[in-house]
């Protein structure tokens, strides 16, 4: 099934999220602009990265919450950033949008996995931005950090304390 709106979008994500075969996999879940579902593995690697994130953000911000794959309707499909950052306003606003929300968090955090694809990693920027996140983080494998707005910025505007680096990841 072909998705047109973020309505539509939703309303998919509805039915695949009450499909009882989808609730036991070990598989992230997601849908692209087609509706085809799109299976991504779960790694313990990328669950402590995922986990050093959230403690980051959760450590050096005074408000808001962490959130791990929380799921967003965009509009090629719904994806789900491995973690996401957002103020209470922000979640006030996000949950009247719907389930899933068609407004992103102020942060979106993506763990690269050995899986992902540059294209795939630039396109996901680029939606979770078109849908008002106003940055997008992405961790490398060695446990780097970067930071984007419309482009590659030095540092979080957002979390400007945050640094550039995990520690202790393996």
């Amino acid at each position: 099934m072909a998705t047109t709106t973020l309505t539509d979008v939703q309303s998919y994500w509805h039915d695949v999220a009450s499909d009882q075969s989808l609730n036991d996999l070990p598989y992230i879940v997601e849908t692209n602009a087609r509706g085809q579902l799109l299976l991504w593995p779960r790694s313990n690697r990328h669950s402590v990265r995922q986990a050093a994130i959230m403690a980051l953000l959760e450590r050096h911000t005074a408000t808001g919450r962490s959130y791990s794959e929380f799921a967003l309707a965009t509009p090629e499909g719904v994806k789900v950033p491995d973690v996401v950052w957002m103020s209470p306003e922000r979640l006030a606003e996000m949950d009247a949008t719907g389930d899933p929300s068609t407004l992103a968090p102020e942060i979106c955090v993506e763990v690269l996995s050995p899986g992902n694809t540059p294209d795939e990693i630039v396109d996901k920027r680029a939606l979770y931005r078109s849908i008002g996140a106003e940055e997008v983080w992405i961790v490398t494998d060695d446990g780097h950090i970067r930071f984007y707005r419309d482009a590659e910025i030095d540092r979080s505007e957002l979390v400007p304390e945050c640094p550039k680096q995990l520690d202790n990841v393996r």
